[in-house]
C-alpha cells in the first residue's frame, strides 16, 4: 500500500533527509511544515529585486509558516542567495517555468509590470494570484483591487510625479496586502565572503580609522542618463583628495568598466579602481568597503541602501519619493526643474538635471557626515 508523501520542506522524493533514514516509510525525523507555498515573480531590474526583498520580513510575519520561491532572471539570481526568507531561488528560465507549472501555490504575487511577468502569473495554479496579469488582449493589469494604486502610477504621470509621495516599498506592499513597517532590504553575505572583503581590505592597507567614500560611477545601459559626466566624478574626487582626509574607491558593473579607467588614469594611482567584471556579489563584496556611496538613482544605489550605507544620491529621471534610504542619507534633485523626474531614456533638454547636481553640497555632506560620526 502506497504511503502518504511527506509534508515537509526538507523532503525531495529523490534521497534521504538524513543517512539511513526513509522519511518515506519510517516518517519524517525532523518535520518542516511546508504551510503556504508562495511564489515572487520580480524578473525587472536588479535593483527592483533587491528592493523587494523588504517585503520578505512581512511575508513572514503574515505567513511565519510557509514556502517561499523567488523566480527572477539569471543576473539577479545572486543577489537572493543566502537569503533566510526565502526557501527556492530559481532562474527565468524552460526547467524552471516546467516545474512551477506544476505546483499549486497557495499565492503567487507578481511585481512586474510586463508582459512576460503577467503572462507566467496567469499561466500558473494558485488559490490567490496578487500584483499584475494579463487581459484576454494581452494587457497589464490589476489583479486584485490592493493593485490598483501600484498599477494607476504606471498609468498616470501627473500622480507619479508630482503627487505620490509614498515610497516603492510602501505601495508594494499593498499591492501584496501586507503591512507595512518600513522593512529594509535582505541582502547577507557568506562566511567566505567575509573573509574575502577582510583580505582585501588588508591587501590595499585599509585601516578601520580611514574615511573611504565610494563612488558608484555608472547606471543601466537601459536609462543611461542617470549618471554624472566623467568631468563631474573628476572635478568631486580631485576636492576630496585635496584635502588629504579620504580614501576613494571606485564601483560599478561591466558597462562601469571604461568610464572608471578613465577616472581612475586621471589619477594615476591614487585611487583603488575595483573590478567590475566578477560578478554582482564580489560587486558588492567592494561596495561593502566604503562608508559613502556616491551614486545615482541605479542598482548600485540599491545595493548600498541594502549594504545599510550611508547613501547620497542623485536624480533627475527617476522619482525620488520612491526611494527610502531608511535615515541613512541624502536625496539630491532640482525639486522645480519642469522636465524632471521624466522616466524618458534620450533627454531633449541638453540633460539639464544631470549639469544642476550641487557638486559642492555633496562635498560637504561628506565632510558632515564623517564629521558626526567623529563625534559619536
Amino acid at each position: 500500500m502506497q504511503k502518504e508523501i511527506p509534508s515537509c520542506k526538507r523532503f525531495t522524493g529523490y534521497k534521504p533527509c538524513y543517512p539511513d533514514h526513509n522519511c518515506w516509510i519510517d516518517g519524517c525525523k525532523d518535520n518542516i511544515p511546508i504551510g503556504k507555498k508562495i511564489l515572487i515573480i520580480n524578473l525587472d531590474a536588479m535593483g527592483d529585486v533587491l528592493m523587494t526583498t523588504a517585503q520578505l520580513p512581512a511575508l513572514k510575519r503574515k505567513f511565519p509558516e510557509s514556502t517561499i520561491y523567488w523566480i527572477t532572471l539569471k543576473v539577479a539570481a545572486p543577489l537572493l542567495y543566502y537569503n533566510q526568507f526565502i526557501d527556492f531561488v530559481l532562474e527565468y528560465n524552460f526547467e524552471s517555468l516546467s516545474i512551477l507549472q506544476l505546483i499549486e501555490f497557495d499565492y503567487v504575487m507578481n511585481v512586474d509590470k510586463s508582459q512576460r511577468s503577467c503572462a507566467l502569473l496567469n499561466s500558473l495554479n494558485a488559490k490567490n494570484k496578487l500584483g499584475f496579469g494579463l487581459n484576454k488582449d494581452g494587457k497589464i493589469i490589476p489583479v486584485n483591487d490592493s493593485a490598483y494604486y501600484n498599477y494607476l502610477l504606471g498609468m498616470d504621470d501627473h500622480l507619479k510625479f508630482k503627487v505620490n509621495q509614498r515610497t516603492g516599498q510602501d505601495y508594494l506592499a499593498e499591492t501584496f496586502e501586507l503591512d507595512y513597517k518600513r522593512d529594509e532590504y535582505v541582502f547577507n553575505f557568506t562566511d567566505d565572503e567575509k573573509k574575502f572583503i577582510d583580505d582585501y581590505k588588508r591587501t590595499l592597507g585599509i585601516s578601520e580609522s580611514d574615511k573611504i567614500v565610494g563612488f558608484n560611477t555608472g547606471c543601466s545601459e537601459l536609462y543611461p542618463n542617470k549618471k554624472m559626466t566623467i568631468e563631474q566624478h573628476i572635478y568631486l574626487i580631485e576636492r576630496l583628495l585635496s584635502t588629504g582626509n579620504y580614501k576613494i574607491m571606485l564601483l560599478g558593473g561591466p558597462e562601469d568598466t571604461e568610464r572608471n579607467k578613465i577616472i581612475s588614469e586621471h589619477f594615476k594611482g591614487e585611487i583603488i579602481n575595483t573590478p567590475t567584471n566578477e560578478g554582482v556579489r564580489r560587486g558588492a563584496c567592494y561596495e561593502s568597503i566604503p562608508q559613502i556611496v556616491v551614486t545615482g538613482d541605479s542598482f548600485g544605489m540599491h545595493l548600498a541602501i541594502a549594504l545599510k550605507k550611508y547613501v547620497i544620491a542623485w536624480f533627475g529621471v527617476s522619482c525620488w519619493t520612491e526611494i527610502d534610504l531608511y535615515d541613512r542619507g541624502i536625496k539630491l534633485y532640482q525639486k522645480d526643474l519642469f522636465c524632471s523626474p521624466c522616466w524618458k531614456k534620450v533627454c531633449p533638454y541638453d540633460l539639464e538635471c544631470i549639469k544642476m547636481i550641487d557638486l559642492d553640497r555633496i562635498i560637504k555632506e561628506i565632510e558632515n557626515y564623517f564629521n558626526s560620526i567623529s563625534r559619536k
